[in-house]
């Protein structure tokens, strides 16, 4: 029998030196062999992880701690001043650790923006590699490389880049009109989920996880969306990946990915010649939704765990 500690979240408060209150969720055992921190991807919440947070505690024997929190400006997190950066999110992830896992080896496990904190934290901070962090995951992520407004790529991602940038442009300076849209577009509407399910899923995504997908991403504030997305834009720490050289890391990609191209997993394991590849050929951009007994099953292995069987 699962012990009650193990099935069930304990929610906690960290508040940032900027004043962000941000909301954590913590599950499984108080004396654990390794602490796994998962972050979550831009305009989601940490619910997106939430079957990895019952199945890692759960299945571990008490072996695993799973905590996992909302970014900034995300679900039950608050946005804090300072203005929004990769390295912004790098140190929220640095005080989750430093506050919910202050002792032993902890695993990170970051989807999409949530990767791209874990890479911005290797460039900030090496000396956590190989001693305080023991293994990443990086699912549908990348160190950089999303601007494709700049010379060298063709015309068509250039003006397709530069499209979106403008339609980002605006959710940051007059998020008032989109916030009119997106009200009419109400989070169960059909149309608002064809568009979630088309730009994040796979084709054999279930209705349950894009309905609750869309739920968390039109609950973000459109200004919200856009300052995250000029800090996606602007990350590139490509050349600053020693740190990760130090640790495993199992590097996820999915084959119907149209948010995240696989060439920048591709990237990634070329810059880590060490990084072990996987695909998912079916999922799309959400991952922990998508393949979740996939991702469970890497991420327990990056913590030296053999998970019960379900």
């Amino acid at each position: 029998m699962t012990h009650l500690r193990h099935a069930a979240d304990r929610t906690e408060t960290l508040r940032t030196p900027d004043g962000a209150e941000l909301r954590v969720h913590v599950r499984g055992s108080d004396r654990p062999r390794c602490t796994v921190l998962l972050a979550h991807g831009w305009g989601f919440t940490s619910d997106t992880w939430a079957a990895q947070a019952s199945r890692l505690a759960a299945g571990s024997g008490g072996a695993l701690r799973v905590v996992r929190w909302d970014h900034r400006g995300h679900g039950g997190s608050g946005r804090g001043t300072a203005p929004i950066t990769m390295d912004l999110l790098a140190e929220d992830l640095a005080l989750v650790a430093a506050e919910t896992a202050a002792r032993g080896p902890v695993v990170l496990g970051g989807h999409s923006l949530g990767g791209m904190a874990i890479t911005a934290l290797a460039a900030a901070r090496p000396e956590l590699f190989g001693d305080r962090v023991a293994g990443v995951l990086l699912a549908a992520a990348t160190a950089g490389g999303l601007d494709t407004t700049g010379p060298g790529f063709p015309l068509p991602e250039r003006a397709g880049g530069a499209a979106v940038g403008a339609v980002m442009w605006t959710l940051r300076t007059v998020p008032g009109p989109i916030e009119a849209v997106r009200r009419i577009a109400a989070p169960h509407s059909g149309l608002w989920r064809a568009a979630v399910r088309r730009g994040f899923f796979g084709p054999d995504a279930r209705i349950a996880d894009v309905a609750a997908c869309a739920q968390q991403m039109h609950a973000v504030p459109a200004d919200v969306l856009g300052e995250y997305h000029a800090a996606l834009v602007r990350h590139d720490v490509r050349d600053r990946l020693k740190a990760l050289h130090r640790v495993p890391v199992t590097v996820l990609t999915g084959g119907y990915d149209r948010m995240i191209a696989p060439s920048h997993a591709q990237d990634l394991c070329r810059a880590l010649p060490g990084a072990r590849p996987h695909t998912v050929d079916r999922a799309g951009h959400m991952l922990p939704v998508e393949a979740p007994e996939k991702v469970s099953a890497l991420l327990a292995e990056l913590c030296g765990v053999d998970l019960a069987p379900l």
